[in-house]
């Protein structure tokens, strides 16, 4: 089992800058793929970044250039630092681990508000 915990959300006007941290803990060696993903109300969930253990990453068109994930390895820790952020950036953000490159995410962390209002 793995157990993820988000913290770092907030309110921010727009141009603003947060930074999202997932700490993993448990059986973290298994995990291969951590992400975040996010949900604005009344919308389905999407990926919004994803980092492999390998260091590769994945981010959506609609954050590319303004959000950037990575990883403390010594610290078990995922970040998710967004910059310029925008009205449409508001959403619950959760942090996701899978122990693999492909398919479902097996674990989900509770998720961390971000309002981005002026």
């Amino acid at each position: 089992q793995v157990q993820l915990v988000e913290s770092g959300g907030g309110l921010v006007q727009p141009g603003g800058s947060l930074r999202l941290s997932c700490a993993a803990s448990g059986s973290i060696f298994s995990i291969v793929t951590m992400g975040w993903y996010r949900q604005a109300p009344g919308k389905q969930r999407e990926l919004v970044a994803t980092i492999t253990s390998g260091g590769s990453t994945y981010y959506a068109d609609s954050v590319k250039g303004r959000f950037t994930i990575f990883r403390d390895n010594a610290k078990n820790t995922v970040y998710l630092q967004m910059n310029n952020l925008k009205l449409e950036d508001t959403a619950v953000y959760y942090c996701a681990a899978k122990a693999s490159s492909v398919g479902k995410y097996d674990y989900w962390g509770q998720g961390t508000q971000v309002t981005v209002s002026s």
